[in-house]
């Protein structure tokens, strides 16, 4: 079955890898970039089937324009993919107001507003997915990233949510949460605070080692990840999560148990506040 996809971010990382793999099979690309030239060869050789769209996502007023130029072009969406976006890392004193609003309108505030934009061509084509790119820092926190962790928790609070109210309308929302991965993510897609000499002693100042191309041995294959995605599509009903790496899977886990357990020792103390 040939697809229409909408993708963000395609010029690097996981929008590249499912932009390519897609076009190479046959289906139909809307890609969002900041800037045209990333992706020059593929338009070269893929124009009858590739579109691409400058969008920068903090640009909010431009998002439903550039999604509406998208289902026009094709005559309709079957896959949303908000895959835009970048890691800031640092203590949350050590970073500045800008940069701390800069990275909740990116991940957050635009993942929002993306969505929110594709869901009309969506209903109006009886159906579709919607893949939401996340982390295993969207249900695992680590010291030095707090304010990544509140984009990606933040947005997948906002996809569960989404997918029950979407659910009559044959819209399947699926969390895309990897582990680490070897793209060019470290090189490009990170980004850190100044650092405050306090923070030498915190186990926030461990991220500060990144700087030089992400953290050592990820064992994620960004080619099969992207594979796993596009496969989900066909599943049914959507997974509401999709884990992808060993690294992720041992992080989730981690964390949902350490979570439960520290809810479940309030078992006895928590009906105390019951009127």
């Amino acid at each position: 079955m040939t697809r229409t996809w909408l993708i963000t971010g395609v010029g690097s990382g996981f929008g590249r890898r499912l932009t390519e793999q897609l076009l190479a099979r046959g289906d139909r690309v809307a890609g969002t970039v900041r800037r045209p030239d990333a992706v020059a060869d593929l338009r070269e050789v893929h124009g009858g089937t590739f579109s691409v769209h400058v969008l920068d996502l903090t640009d909010t007023d431009r998002i439903r324009g550039v999604v509406d130029e998208a289902a026009a072009r094709w005559g309709r969406l079957d896959v949303v993919v908000s895959n835009a976006g970048y890691g800031l890392f640092g203590a949350a004193e050590e970073l500045t107001d800008a940069q701390v609003t800069h990275q909740l309108d990116t991940n957050l505030l635009g993942s929002v507003q993306l969505v929110r934009a594709a869901l009309p061509h969506l209903r109006a084509a009886g159906g579709g997915r919607v893949l939401q790119l996340s982390s295993s820092a969207g249900q695992a926190a680590w010291p030095g990233s707090s304010l990544y962790n509140a984009t990606k928790w933040g947005v997948e609070g906002f996809c569960e949510a989404l997918a029950a109210e979407v659910a009559p309308f044959g819209i399947g929302v699926t969390i895309v949460e990897p582990g680490g991965a070897r793209t060019d993510f470290g090189h490009g897609g990170l980004r850190f605070a100044e650092p405050l000499a306090a923070y030498d002693v915190s186990p926030a100042a461990a991220v500060r080692a990144f700087r030089d191309g992400g953290p050592p041995g990820v064992v994620g294959d960004p080619g099969r990840m992207a594979a796993a995605m596009i496969a989900s599509v066909d599943q049914s009903p959507a997974p509401l999560r999709l884990v992808l790496g060993s690294d992720a899977w041992t992080a989730i886990t981690g964390s949902l148990e350490a979570r439960l357990a520290d809810v479940r020792r309030q078992r006895d103390t928590a009906p105390a506040t019951d009127g």
